[in-house]
């Protein structure tokens, strides 16, 4: 048995919640969330050159993974694999890139069921943005 780190009730190590203040996995000394994330300790500018992030805070908001590689349900970096990303290179349900592969996509040229390119697009339904402006 250990105590809660908030409210110092005695609980089991393996407890989910605490029986008296409901702190989630009160028996850890830190605790910062469901889920899972992994940054290498090797960055570039700054980056980590990979970051995984599967990951929610106690309050439930999403960690987005931010690096070279970002891989996650949120993402952006240059090389991005993510349900909702930005990158340079993307491979997304919904994605903002220069170059994507999508089902929904804003990009420079993209293979999309769904998007809006500047230089090439190829998909089910699919406008170049100037068309967009032009009316036509």
């Amino acid at each position: 048995m250990q105590k809660c780190r908030e409210c110092q009730h005695r609980v089991s190590e393996q407890a989910f919640s605490c029986p008296q203040c409901g702190a989630p996995y009160p028996a850890k000394e830190k605790w910062d969330g469901w889920g899972f994330e992994y940054k290498s300790a090797a960055a570039f500018l700054g980056w980590p050159l990979l970051h995984i992030s599967f990951k929610f805070r106690p309050n439930k908001m999403p960690v987005p993974a931010k690096g070279i590689i970002s891989i996650g349900q949120f993402g952006m970096g240059v090389i991005n694999i993510s349900q909702f990303g930005i990158g340079v290179f993307s491979l997304s349900q919904f994605t903002i890139a220069g170059f994507a592969v999508a089902q929904f996509g804003v990009a420079y040229s993209l293979v999309a069921q769904f998007g809006i390119y500047v230089e090439q697009g190829y998909g089910q339904m699919v406008v170049q943005l100037g068309e967009l402006f032009s009316g036509v």
